[in-house]
């Protein structure tokens, strides 16, 4: 299924407390799945994919909608992640080939078989919260929002 053009740009209680980082896709980087010589796609990128192969190409799952085979809240998160924390995990159809991401959902109000759109976020957490130097590491990706 490939994303329509449709941007949820409404904040919602579940990015309340990130002052809703989300962006307009201007800016941001690819959702980036790697195909392997096989078809097999993987997301994140791995450099030898399933067959034991290198990547053929990458594919932008931010193009794409999904659909969610699970999810659940956390109540008890780490420094710096929001509270309640609302994660799915959701499959791509890419050309008929399937492929997972898990990652955190904008809201609570979504139930498996659900459609969703991958949405980049700045700060998935606080970068000053937790006890890791904030430029050691990234702090965007992606979160994703019920269609």
């Amino acid at each position: 299924m490939t994303r329509d053009d449709t941007h949820h740009d409404g904040a919602d209680a579940a990015n309340a407390s990130n002052d809703d980082p989300r962006t307009d896709g201007g800016d941001r980087p690819a959702m980036e799945a790697a195909r392997y010589p096989d078809g097999s796609l993987t997301y994140p990128a791995h450099p030898i994919g399933p067959g034991g192969e290198e990547p053929t190409e990458t594919v932008d799952l931010s193009e794409y909608t999904a659909t969610v085979v699970t999810w659940t809240t956390a109540t008890a998160t780490p420094p710096g992640v929001r509270q309640p924390n609302h994660l799915a995990i959701v499959e791509f159809d890419v050309d008929g080939e399937p492929v997972r991401a898990i990652g955190q959902v904008t809201t609570d109000d979504v139930e498996t078989g659900d459609e969703v759109e991958p949405v980049y976020c700045e700060e998935l957490r606080d970068p000053d919260a937790g006890i890791r130097e904030p430029d050691s590491q990234e702090w965007d990706g992606y979160r994703f929002d019920p269609v």
